[in-house]
């Protein structure tokens, strides 16, 4: 993660409070793609009681994350070095020691990491999921669709170019079959003037990036 990233990060968690949610003294929390796990301390901050399973595949990213486990005195949150995915394997991931590190499956080159399926951890309630997941949230999301009744809330960066709109057009039909009201928001101005975006020179590796909260209205 480098400077500006992490500006933006403690910015977006712990000003903007992108993740602030009213939920039980001890809420269990799957927190997938926690990063360097600042994610974490403010989940900790709001709900010491909490339980929480933490994934971080990123090598670089989840050293760090155990570091700041330690810097803050956390140590009842169990921490995954694992992707999140639809299946359990082994898979290829970009490690890139920042916040766009990802899956990415058309690469031989890429390193190997192991893959957990997401949907098996969805066997109980689920007060609070998070996902961020730098562009696997469409397949994983379709795989955990009939286990969503047991999720309370959850939130979900979406990460995608404009040949995929009708992935996001699904994805929006599933957490409302789901039961979910939900509410969207840029996490990134990727283009300031849409109708021209084509006239950047600047290849984007994402055309649009939302977060997504998903929450069950009264």
């Amino acid at each position: 993660m480098n400077a500006q990233e992490l500006l933006h990060a403690l910015k977006e968690i712990f000003i903007d409070e992108v993740y602030k949610v009213q939920l039980s003294p001890a809420p269990t929390i799957i927190d997938c793609g926690a990063n360097i796990g600042l994610s974490i301390v403010y989940f900790k901050r709001l709900f010491p009681d909490a339980n929480i399973i933490a994934f971080e595949p990123d090598r670089t990213n989840f050293e760090l994350l155990q570091q700041n486990m330690s810097s803050f005195h956390i140590n009842d949150v169990k921490l995954e070095q694992k992707a999140v995915w639809k299946e359990n394997a082994m898979i290829s991931f970009v490690n890139e020691g920042s916040m766009s590190s990802r899956i990415e499956q058309t690469s031989s080159s890429n390193d190997r990491v192991t893959a957990i399926k997401l949907k098996d951890y969805l066997d109980r309630k689920i007060d609070f999921l998070k996902i961020d997941i730098e562009g696997a949230e469409f397949e994983v999301l379709k795989d955990i669709e009939s286990n969503l009744n047991l999720v309370q809330n959850m939130f979900f960066e979406y990460h995608g170019n404009f040949n995929q709109n009708n992935e996001l057009v699904e994805i929006l039909d599933i957490i409302n079959r789901a039961g979910f009201s939900f509410y969207i928001k840029e996490a990134s101005s990727v283009y300031n003037h849409p109708f021209v975006f084509f006239e950047s020179q600047t290849k984007k590796q994402y055309d649009i990036q939302l977060n997504i909260f998903c929450f069950r209205a009264e």
